[in-house]
């Protein structure tokens, strides 16, 4: 969860600044529509499970079998639903995972989709799927579709500017490929994994809180050459508690650090261009800032322009003009303001527009294609241009190109 610390961006909640960085609990309580019997609070009648989250929450259990053992926390789960499914073949934590998320009733329900074929349509199972909103969400591919199975990546909050959501976005992608590479495993208790999910909305968590994290990362299938470089330190508790930087960047001598593991994946690239390498490194130097504390969470930069604000009077409330300040201040950000405190100067070579020398070489094409035309094999054509290739004209284009 030190994802949701490291991207933290929702200080303010229908006008008031909060003393939380993140929306997570926000949606999590708006859309618990468990009952008092399902929260624990009456005993069971009415109702047949005591569910312990939201239905916007963190992750209950692991899905592979090599995890199984740190699924430490008592999965609710329809058994109904669970031996059906076995029946049919599926296996034991897979079968567990859908039957946990058939203990809850659907929050929404349009009528032109009652009545549907199970057999061909999944819309159904998606009602309920898509509406149980985990940290990780497990996605089946949809029925005749070429999409294949999916792992939903869902904690990192939305950040002002492209080249921020960009940012998380490839670091996401470029430790799953580490990950898969160098064989790693960062699996822990599902039990470590709540109590870092509630850490990790906190105000400025990314610099005063700890979280659970695995030291040893290692396996035996590691490639030996990944395995030396990657230094831990395996008489110590495998669980630490680590600060955001320590995670991402590395701790000497203790844990290697995710950015490091990344670039370390990154030289074993054969065919990585010079300009894809310069706009990665531009995307993980923001995200080690960023951990390091050298530039603030997209939070803590708005709670700063909020409570200096001359009109915040330190009761929480967020004025109609505070409010007018700030979504100009992030309109001018977006529009090339420099923001030292927030973002890294960074530089693309991706443009809105179609560069000078690309209109110009696509004006050239066009002018030989009518050039062309005219120098067709017909007798006016010929009396008209003598000698194409001598012609002032096919010349001037010919030097633009």
């Amino acid at each position: 969860m030190f994802q949701l610390a490291l991207s933290a961006a929702c200080p303010v909640q229908r006008g008031y600044l909060t003393d939380g960085d993140c929306r997570w609990n926000i949606i999590a309580a708006s859309v618990d529509d468990r009952t008092k019997e399902e929260r624990g609070l009456e005993p069971l009648k009415e109702n047949r499970f005591v569910i312990p989250k939201s239905r916007y929450d963190s992750i209950d259990s692991y899905l592979s079998p090599t995890s199984d053992a740190f699924n430490d926390i008592d999965l609710v789960y329809d058994k109904v639903v669970y031996q059906q499914l076995r029946d049919a073949g599926i296996d034991h934590l897979l079968a567990q995972h859908m039957a946990h998320l058939f203990i809850r009733d659907p929050i929404s329900l349009f009528s032109e989709r009652v009545d549907q074929d199970d057999t061909c349509d999944t819309d159904h199972f998606e009602n309920i799927q898509s509406t149980n909103w985990q940290t990780m969400r497990f996605k089946p591919p949809p029925p005749g579709s070429c999409i294949g199975w999916r792992v939903e990546f869902r904690p990192t909050e939305v950040q002002l500017t492209d080249f921020e959501n960009a940012a998380y976005v490839v670091f996401v992608v470029l430790l799953t490929r580490a990950i898969l590479s160098f064989k790693l495993n960062f699996v822990m208790p599902i039990s470590k994994v709540d109590v870092n999910m509630k850490a990790a909305q906190k105000r400025d968590a990314v610099l005063n809180e700890k979280f659970y994290f695995r030291r040893n990362i290692t396996t035996c299938n590691t490639p030996k050459t990944c395995s030396e470089t990657i230094c831990c330190v395996s008489n110590q508790d495998c669980f630490p508690q680590m600060t955001i930087n320590e995670i991402i960047n590395g701790k000497s001598g203790e844990f290697p650090g995710l950015v490091p593991l990344i670039y370390q994946f990154l030289h074993s690239v054969d065919d990585l261009d010079v300009d894809t390498s310069c706009t990665i490194s531009q995307y993980l130097h923001l995200i080690q800032e960023r951990a390091s504390g050298r530039l603030m969470t997209t939070a803590r930069w708005m709670r700063d322009f909020i409570t200096k604000h001359p009109e915040y009077k330190h009761d929480s409330v967020v004025t109609e003009t505070i409010n007018y300040d700030f979504v100009n201040e992030c309109h001018q950000v977006l529009n090339g303001k420099p923001c030292p405190e927030l973002l890294i100067q960074h530089k693309t070579k991706t443009n809105d527009s179609i560069p000078l020398a690309m209109k110009k070489h696509e004006q050239a094409l066009i002018g030989l294609s009518e050039m062309s035309k005219s120098c067709d094999s017909s007798e006016d054509n010929r009396a008209k241009w003598p000698d194409c290739r001598t012609d002032d004209k096919f010349e001037d284009f010919v030097e633009e190109l």
